[in-house]
């Protein structure tokens, strides 16, 4: 290989462009974006990068029969694989007890507090929580190896931050950005960088032996997904990444958020692609929602959904939805991980006391439905995860043995939004471009997990606020107060909430985010996801 000049580096495979800045924005981005590094990253490109493509234009055209239909089923076509008896690897000791996991992006402070927070699992975000700033990106990578090798500090604030000796640190699930997402800050003939290549690759590349030599992974969370397809791209990246530096096939362990409507549908078939790689599948809520709004966007008022906040995982959709996923994660001996709580502990013990017997009762429902644990966003919210888990599991450590055969789900009810109770209110319209604004403010200025109202919200939390206004104002909804949603109700209260905010957030990001929020919750075409043009919008 031949170095041509600081930026651009020539292998046998491609030409590599560096575009970010190495020599002030990141620091010690050298030791991450090596040569070698790089050469791996565009054997990646080369071999996968097409196919990708193709997997997202191929989502457009199944999003336009269900348009058509108003409805998903499951595949006709992989009957024999939902049907056939087959299971999934056996887990490693790392992964067998994930009865609390905590998530958060990988910046400094983050890393060191997740990994000394008490749960088994720690989701290490380069996705919905994490700004891509090219700061971020590669700033994550050098606290993740620093982590690893158990050389991590910081001081901060006048306060010092290291890992302390007398707890067993969390198990590192790093979650890669979703197929959609590009990396523009490099590029691979030309072309932009896959943004989950990019995170996965890095990440691998870097750390495999070390975490080979100490029993903890490599581990992965795979965000975003719409099909089986998309499962078997990530299989095979997964396998030539092993190859490519000699390390056992099946070492890679993942675990696959359905967090889509079409994935929903596909869940068994997405195991199956996986099965010599995969751990488990994860449940979540706004993205699930913001993908069933999505989806059916043009399907009229059956799927119209009230205040998002009043949409829980009871909701007859919603149960239908984790029930199948425990079902079918228990089937195939794999585990099934529950959904967030969001909350951060308050200065307020009244605010606690209310906020502490939600987050109790949904972490009891889950584990009492089989799951094998359940994700928090605040290390004070680790130990109503486990306690509610510990009286279910016991010394077990997980509930692989329940395998929930009594549980049948239909496409119907998969389908069945128009059971859900609530109501579209004023108040939840101003709650949604509220916290709309706000994060995509914070997202903005580069911190993609922020602290809103006493919650740890991330991208799902805009994409969910943003995308229902687009369906009130699509659908012409009436609220509970008689207003009918338009586009000039959504403007002036997004006027009112600009004023309101204009104290607390900076001018700058606050203009930008007012601006972006009406861009996609207003535009006749329904964007995808907001972060694609709101990562145009950022330096």
């Amino acid at each position: 290989m031949d170095v041509f000049y600081q930026h651009t580096v020539v292998f046998r495979m491609s030409e590599v462009q560096v575009l970010g800045d190495l020599d002030g924005t990141v620091e010690r981005g050298d030791e991450i974006l090596t040569p070698e590094a790089l050469e791996f990253l565009a054997g990646l490109h080369d071999k996968f990068a097409g196919t990708r493509d193709e997997l997202l234009e191929a989502r457009k055209g199944k999003r336009e029969a269900a348009k058509r239909t108003g409805r998903l089923d499951f595949l006709p076509d992989t009957k024999e694989i939902r049907e056939s008896d087959w299971r999934v690897a056996d887990a490693p000791p790392a992964l067998r007890d994930r009865r609390v996991e905590i998530t958060g992006p990988t910046d400094r402070k983050m890393t060191i507090n997740a990994l000394n927070s008490g749960a088994k699992v720690w989701l290490a975000d380069f996705e919905d929580a994490n700004t891509p700033h090219w700061a971020n990106v590669v700033g994550g990578q050098v606290n993740l190896r620093d982590a690893i090798r158990g050389d991590i500090s910081l001081e901060s604030n006048g306060k010092s931050y290291a890992l302390k000796d007398d707890v067993e640190h969390a198990t590192i699930v790093v979650r890669p950005r979703g197929w959609h997402l590009d990396e523009r800050n490099l590029t691979f003939g030309g072309r932009k960088g896959v943004g989950a290549l990019v995170d996965f690759g890095l990440y691998f590349f870097h750390n495999v032996r070390a975490l080979l030599a100490a029993d903890k992974g490599p581990y992965f969370y795979l965000p975003k997904m719409e099909s089986h397809l998309e499962a078997r791209l990530w299989n095979d990246v997964f396998s030539h990444a092993e190859k490519e530096l000699g390390i056992e096939h099946g070492t890679i362990r993942a675990t696959v958020l359905i967090e889509t409507i079409p994935a929903a549908f596909e869940m068994e078939e997405i195991l199956y692609e996986l099965r010599e790689h995969a751990s488990g599948l994860n449940a979540g809520r706004w993205d699930y929602l913001f993908s069933v709004i999505k989806y059916f966007r043009d399907a009229g008022e059956k799927f119209v959904l009230p205040d998002r906040n009043s949409v829980t995982m009871t909701a007859p959709f919603m149960r239908a939805y984790t029930e199948l996923l425990v079902r079918t994660c228990h089937k195939r001996g794999a585990f099934a991980i529950g959904g967030m709580a969001a909350f951060i502990p308050s200065k307020d013990p009244e605010t606690n006391k209310g906020a502490f017997e939600k987050v109790h009762a949904d972490k009891a429902r889950e584990a009492g439905d089989g799951f094998d644990g359940s994700w928090v966003a605040h290390p004070g919210m680790v130990d109503i995860c486990r306690e509610e888990f510990d009286k279910v599991l016991g010394d077990k450590p997980n509930q692989l043995g329940r395998k929930r055969e009594e549980v049948s789900v239909t496409a119907d009810e998969l389908l069945d939004v128009a059971a859900t109770e609530g109501a579209a209110t004023a108040a939840g319209l101003r709650a949604a471009v509220d916290v709309g604004v706000r994060y995509i403010a914070s997202w903005l200025g580069g911190n993609g997990a922020a602290a809103i109202h006493n919650l740890m919200e991330d991208a799902a939390t805009a994409e969910i606020s943003r995308s229902q206004v687009w369906q009130w104002v699509k659908n012409g909804t009436t609220l509970d107060d008689g207003q009918q949603v338009t586009e000039a109700l959504v403007r002036s209260t997004l006027d009112e909430a600009k004023k309101e905010l204009a104290e607390v957030v900076p001018a700058e990001l606050l203009e930008q985010a007012v601006e972006l929020f009406e861009q996609v919750a207003l535009a006749e075409q329904f964007a995808d996801f907001l972060t694609l043009p709101a990562y145009e919008k950022i330096k």
